[in-house]
């Protein structure tokens, strides 16, 4: 039988990338969507069908924080963080050959805005406000299914960077147009993770059979806001960057329709779990990471 992955939200930046690099390996890949042609979330049979027999069961779905947090885009982007989550663990309960894994999305902004150290796994404090209780929910909703046969692993993702999509595409563009400098204080810390990095780490706790719990999935040399830009500026070859001080960044946050927390919230956050388990990471610094991005550019 050949082997299975699902990809619950699949259909994203990450679901996609991941879509492809399991294919070359030789996976048949199940996805779960909102969207046409892939299976919905409205039919259990079909997802309990496609988790049965799977060897990992990888969930990413979740609206996008890239909007106002307005009452009706909160409530959304909550319940499509949980209810896609206790879908999938009851799916599992329901399979007579659950998957050995399930990977589940989190976030880095579970972390406290953190100027003065950085956040661990077993040291990192916990944050306040909207987005951090989100991503408690989250990893409430996971790791509140009791599955015996199941290893649970929630990846505390920092924002990814890759080629074709994400928040490449408007840093690029300010970059561009002249205003790649710091944006607000330019202090705040920037936690990021290559996304060919995730799909390794995927492997490789699947790969060690000992791991689960929660995971840091950041690279282990963050940066702050004000040195991000300037290794944006040097890479696309661009000598002069406007800084943005927050007031533009609140006004133009209006304009665009999101939150300037995205950029502001300092997220200094270390792989500890990763690095004690063995991880050698792919891309480790911003300088490489960013010229296997922008190559092509």
């Amino acid at each position: 039988m050949k082997k299975k992955v699902v990809l619950a939200g699949g259909t994203g930046f990450i679901g996609q990338y991941l879509e492809e690099k399991f294919n070359h390996l030789g996976y048949e890949v199940k996805i779960i969507s909102r969207q046409a042609g892939h299976i919905s979330w409205n039919n259990n049979m079909e997802i309990v069908e496609a988790i049965n027999h799977s060897e990992l069961l990888i969930n990413l779905a979740g609206k996008s924080v890239d909007c106002r947090y307005n009452a009706k885009n909160k409530q959304e982007i909550m319940n499509s963080r949980t209810e896609t989550t206790n879908i999938l663990g009851n799916a599992i309960l329901a399979c007579d050959y659950p998957p050995s894994l399930w990977i589940n999305s989190s976030t880095a902004t579970i972390y406290r805005h953190a100027e003065d150290r950085p956040m661990t796994e077993e040291s990192g404090e916990i944050g306040s406000g909207f987005s951090v209780d989100v991503a408690k929910a989250w990893e409430n909703a996971l790791f509140s299914f009791d599955l015996p046969n199941t290893r649970k692993v929630a990846l505390r993702i920092a924002i990814v960077l890759g080629e074709n999509g994400g928040v490449m595409t408007p840093f690029k563009n300010l970059v561009r147009f002249g205003l790649g400098g710091p944006q607000g204080p330019g202090t705040q810390r920037f936690s990021w993770i290559h996304i060919e990095d995730i799909y390794q780490i995927m492997l490789f706790i699947k790969d060690h059979e000992e791991l689960s719990g929660v995971f840091n999935c950041s690279a282990p040399n963050p940066v702050t806001n004000r040195e991000l830009m300037s290794h944006l500026r040097q890479v696309m070859n661009v000598k002069v960057g406007l800084p943005s001080p927050k007031w533009l960044l609140e006004l133009g946050s209006v304009i665009i329709k999101t939150e300037t927390e995205l950029i502001l919230k300092s997220r200094w956050v270390i792989p500890e779990r990763l690095e004690r388990e063995g991880y050698k990471f792919r891309y480790s610094t911003l300088d490489t990471a960013l010229q296997q991005i922008l190559k092509k550019s």
